[in-house]
């Protein structure tokens, strides 16, 4: 797996223009808590996506953008309650999601790019 970035500026702890990649031929990415950036990519060939957001601080209107990009793998998003979920891009599988649509809440964008895996969103 690699982790690579622009890391910003580290002076403020600034990390909000930084995009965070994942890489793995084979096996599945596991992101939760502070691994979390604004935007974030990963791509396999084969492996989905595990990714824990109910522990991550959105501010209200702010936005997270996740893209995954594989073959063979979904993606399973965990989220509070209150956090908007808005998936776009084209995969056999389809997306299970039944929570709000509140306007002015924090929102996670996931472009999930792939062949065979759907986008599944839990809320804790």
């Amino acid at each position: 797996m690699t982790n690579t970035g622009n890391t910003g500026n580290t002076d403020r702890g600034d990390r909000g223009d930084r995009t965070d990649v994942r890489i793995s031929l084979i096996g599945g990415t596991r992101l939760e808590g502070e691994e979390i950036h604004a935007r974030t990519l990963t791509a396999s060939l084969v492996g989905g996506a595990d990714i824990d957001l109910t522990d991550v601080d959105i501010p209200d209107g702010a936005e997270l953008r996740i893209t995954k990009l594989s073959l063979i793998g979904g993606v399973s998003l965990r989220v509070r309650p209150d956090v908007r979920v808005v998936v776009t891009g084209i995969r056999l599988g389809g997306v299970s999601d039944d929570g709000p649509t509140r306007e002015g809440g924090p929102t996670v964008h996931v472009a999930a790019w792939g062949l065979l895996g759907g986008v599944s969103v839990h809320r804790d």
